[in-house]
């Protein structure tokens, strides 16, 4: 995924070096000199003392034996203690050029390349925008080894994508505490625009759910397009999931209610609701998810969309959430998604939870989404 932002990154850092490095030689010169000083300062005493400690050593005129060795132990001390003292204070002053500050003018030569390049990699404007900003609060002004300023950034800039991400709930678990505690099936309505692997996904999750031990019915809700009932069937068929479905140009509404009747009956912990496509831009279709979520009451409504669309799909799920309120999102095509922005997009622009990546056609192929592993794929 952020293959070109990783290496922005680590340009970007050896630029800023290389800028900080002729200041840093001017600091090396001038505490050099503070530092030469010091020594100066220091030989000059330890010699005064050495003079002290002779005539008080003639004055006490002790063992001769004595005496030698006395002076013997002096003159190795006033030997080292300069050297020494040389290298404290060279060490002190290597610490201090060891190490760098961004400053603002420094921040702002590459901030409008590196905003650039996230937009390039499907994130939306606003979040491009926040996470620079983010990123400068977290730099600009901080005292970091100049070994480590890659890392330091690197390391702020995943800091701040975690912050984006909301942390996504256990499916599994809330589906088996409702039926536990409420003896109710767990209801999850999906919608979506066309074409973007929605019933495919929806028999994806039963496989996956039924696989951790919830059992599922599903709900064949898109009675508009072509096909949809005899697709959403044969998934059924093929694992083994019972699907409710009535006759094209149906009310989905009722037919969502009716597989809600079911579960209660056969005590099934949870109904898997299909629904049409429908462009984000259609506000008349969007109104009549309106009523199936009225009449249906889902537990979670979850948006799926395709995480190769960029911005297209930021648009898309903010209009399905302003009209039903999304909980959760599918991304599909994520196992093709070489930019990964649009996971970042669409959580940032609905403060809603990732639950599940698509990543093949398989119904193995989906997996519920995390944070780490996420970061890890942008390969920063």
């Amino acid at each position: 995924m952020f293959g070109k932002l990783k290496e922005k990154l680590k340009n970007w850092t050896k630029n800023i070096s290389e800028k900080l490095e002729e200041a840093e030689e001017e600091k090396v010169e001038e505490i050099t000199e503070i530092s030469k000083e010091d020594v100066k300062k220091e030989i000059k005493k330890v010699k005064e003392e050495k003079k002290k400690e002779k005539k008080e050593s003639k004055e006490k005129k002790k063992q001769e034996k004595t005496e030698e060795k006395e002076e013997k132990v002096i003159k190795v001390k006033e030997e080292k203690e300069p050297e020494e003292e040389v290298k404290n204070i060279f060490k002190r002053f290597g610490e201090k050029i060891s190490t760098i500050k961004i400053s603002e003018k420094e921040f702002d030569v590459y901030s409008e390349e590196l905003e650039m390049l996230l937009l390039e990699n499907n994130v939306a404007m606003e979040v491009a925008e926040k996470i620079v900003k983010d990123l400068r609060k977290k730099i600009i002004g901080k005292e970091i080894l100049k070994k480590e300023l890659e890392d330091e950034i690197k390391d702020s800039f995943k800091d701040i994508i975690r912050e984006i991400l909301i942390e996504p709930p256990n499916l599994a678990v809330e589906i088996k505490d409702k039926f536990l505690n409420q003896n109710e099936p767990y209801v999850i309505l999906f919608c979506g625009i066309n074409g973007t692997g929605k019933t495919t996904t929806i028999a994806k999750i039963a496989d996956n759910l039924k696989g951790r031990g919830i059992s599922c019915v599903i709900a064949a809700g898109d009675t508009f397009r072509a096909a949809s009932i005899e697709q959403i069937k044969t998934h059924g068929e093929k694992l083994g999931i019972k699907v409710i479905a009535h006759d094209y140009g149906s009310d989905p509404a009722s037919i969502g209610f009716d597989a809600i009747q079911y579960a209660k009956k056969n005590s099934i912990n949870c109904v898997l609701i299909d629904t049409a496509g429908r462009m984000h831009t259609q506000k008349n279709l969007l109104r009549e998810m309106e009523k199936i979520v009225k009449v249906c009451k889902p537990d979670k409504k979850v948006f799926v969309g395709e995480s190769i669309t960029g911005n297209d799909a930021i648009e898309q799920v903010r209009s399905f959430n302003e009209t039903i309120g999304i909980d959760g999102i599918v991304l599909t095509k994520a196992d093709i998604d070489e930019k990964g922005g649009t996971a970042l997009s669409v959580g940032y622009v609905t403060k809603k939870p990732i639950l599940y990546l698509g990543t093949g056609q398989e119904y193995e192929k989906i997996e519920p989404f995390d944070k780490e592993k996420f970061i890890e794929r942008l390969g920063l």
